[in-house]
């Protein structure tokens, strides 16, 4: 039993997290809405950023090829290093063109992985395959129209997923700070 008094809950006075989780909703909303009204300058961008990503990681790569203790797998991780790098300074110096080649690559992903869970959905049919089935039949679908649509494609699915996703983000920080204001139940320890 614990020494905590019996009248702790939380309200919305004592544990204003709920409206928090809100706002922190309602920015991810607006940041979604702010991407979605230019998608092809946000595709620009997340081509730069990841460029930027690929860069740090493979800097962090060759670093560690030098500095690991053994020399096992050396040219290896040097090879992969040097390539995140030169992947990302061309994402950095070509964004756009990047953007071109990253939607190609992610609709094959779309399609490959859409396969899979049709292979999957039959394997666990008794534990939701029919929703892994649905997925993977989205996924095929998705894939194929990208491509179908690419090279044009290029320069907006990247900035209209990430808008898509910040704006899904939001809106589950909002229904969360719903529930919070809702329940009243002890605070957990």
């Amino acid at each position: 039993m614990t020494a905590r008094p019996i009248l702790e809950t939380r309200s919305e006075t004592a544990d204003p997290s709920w409206w928090g989780a809100i706002l922190v909703g309602a920015i991810f909303i607006f940041a979604g809405l702010f991407v979605l009204g230019d998608v092809v300058a946000a595709t620009v961008i997340s081509a730069v950023l990841i460029g930027i990503l690929l860069v740090v990681a493979g800097a962090s790569e060759v670093f560690q090829a030098f500095s690991a203790q053994h020399w096992r797998g050396f040219i290896l991780r040097l090879l992969v290093g040097l390539l995140y790098a030169v992947c990302g300074l061309m994402l950095i110096s070509d964004p756009a063109r990047g953007s071109l080649i990253l939607t190609f690559v992610f609709a094959l992903s779309l399609i490959a992985s859409g396969f899979v869970r049709i292979f999957q959905a039959m394997q666990y049919w008794e534990w939701f395959g029919s929703l892994l089935l649905i997925s993977g039949i989205v996924g095929i679908v998705a894939g194929l129209v990208i491509l179908a649509k690419w090279p044009v494609s290029g320069m907006w699915v990247l900035g209209l997923l990430v808008g898509i996703d910040l704006m899904l983000h939001g809106v589950w920080w909002i229904s969360l700070g719903g529930r919070l204001r809702q329940e009243k139940s002890p605070v957990p320890e």
